[in-house]
């Protein structure tokens, strides 16, 4: 399965460190804390591959994990919103619902909540993407939680994006939200698992 690159530094150092406590300590058996993170970091940062369904008015999930929140966008009340939160065994790489231009991207610092506090997704650290295909736009949003502290966004204004094609990652534990229009028919509901770049959450009519 392919890793994420940016987990091989932290796979690394726990290897690096594991070693050394093979070589210096009394015990080998002192090194396997290391290695049991290493696997789990390893795991953490796995990538697989998915494949979108093949209707192109099928939006995907732009996350792994459980939908804790459909209804109204807090911020829009003429929008509507899906709230993903990704707990520390979930996928973290990040997708993009539709085949899209990424028309802005604004990041915004803030606190760390938990990822499936309901205050998260205003107060937290955060990062932004309007993406644009023809008349519709979706906003997606990367949002930190309690463990994860770093936002990774690989993309940049004026790309393109397909369907399920990668943008980012959030590491250890986030939240992703989709921000749609009310004329988009959602097919998802709170309490419902999803997978980033495969479960339709909405239809465009």
């Amino acid at each position: 399965m392919r890793i994420a690159r940016q987990g091989f530094r932290y796979i690394g150092i726990l290897v690096a460190l594991g070693c050394l406590v093979v070589a210096l300590a009394p015990s080998p058996l002192h090194s396997i804390p290391f290695f049991v993170l290493a696997a789990f970091v390893t795991y953490f940062f796995r990538d697989p591959d998915r494949v979108p369904p093949p209707d192109e008015k099928l939006l995907v999930s732009a996350g792994d994990g459980k939908v804790v929140y459909v209804g109204e966008a807090e911020r829009d009340p003429d929008r509507q919103q899906i709230s993903i939160f990704l707990s520390i065994f979930d996928v973290h790489i990040n997708r993009s619902p539709l085949h899209a231009v990424v028309r802005r991207i604004r990041y915004s610092p803030g606190k760390f909540l938990a990822a499936y506090n309901s205050d998260a997704g205003m107060e937290n650290e955060q990062n932004e993407l309007e993406l644009v295909d023809g008349d519709l736009t979706v906003i997606v949003r990367q949002i930190a939680g309690v463990v994860a502290r770093r936002i990774v966004c690989v993309k940049k204004e004026n790309d393109e994006l397909e369907r399920g094609e990668r943008f980012g990652l959030i590491q250890f534990g986030s939240r992703m939200e989709v921000i749609l229009p009310k004329e988009i028919k959602l097919r998802v509901k709170v309490g419902d698992r999803v997978k980033g770049g495969e479960t339709v959450i909405a239809e465009r009519p």
